[in-house]
C-alpha cells in the first residue's frame, strides 16, 4: 500500500511542477545546458521529492534520492528540448510527440525506481 501512496505523491508532484507551476523561463531554458530555468525546474522536482521522502527516510537517503531525481529530470528534459530544437519539431510534428511521450515515460520510470529504492531502504532499516 505504501508503494501506491508514494507513486501517487510523485505523480501529483510531477503534474504540479511540470504543468501547473512551470514558468515560461523554465520552459524556454530547459534545452540550454546549465541555464538557470532548467536548473530551477529540476530543483523544484528535487525539493518536492525530498519533501515526500523525508517523512519515510533518514535525511541522507531522502537527499540522495532527491539528487537522483534532480539529475535525471534535468537531463531527460534537456535532451528532449535539445532534440526538438535541433530538428525543429513543433507540436504539429510526430517527432515532437514521440520525444514528449518518451520524456514523460522516463520521468514516471524514475519515480518507480525511487519508490523501489525507498521500499528497500525502509525494509532494511525498520
Amino acid at each position: 500500500m505504501i508503494e501506491i501512496l508514494l507513486l501517487l505523491c510523485f505523480i501529483v508532484k510531477h503534474f504540479l511542477v511540470d504543468f501547473v507551476w512551470q514558468t515560461e523561463t523554465q520552459l524556454e531554458e530547459k534545452g540550454q545546458y546549465l541555464k538557470s530555468g532548467g536548473l530551477e525546474h529540476s530543483g523544484l522536482h528535487a525539493l518536492f521529492t525530498y519533501l515526500i521522502l523525508i517523512h519515510m527516510l533518514d535525511m541522507p537517503f531522502a537527499l540522495m534520492l532527491s539528487i537522483l531525481d534532480f539529475s535525471l529530470h534535468y537531463h531527460i528534459d534537456w535532451a528532449r528540448m535539445y532534440i526538438n530544437k535541433r530538428y525543429n519539431y513543433t507540436p504539429s510534428d510526430k517527432g515532437f510527440w514521440f520525444w514528449l511521450g518518451l520524456d514523460q515515460l522516463l520521468h514516471q520510470l524514475t519515480y518507480i525506481v525511487i519508490t523501489i529504492v525507498t521500499i528497500l531502504i525502509i525494509g532494511d532499516f525498520i
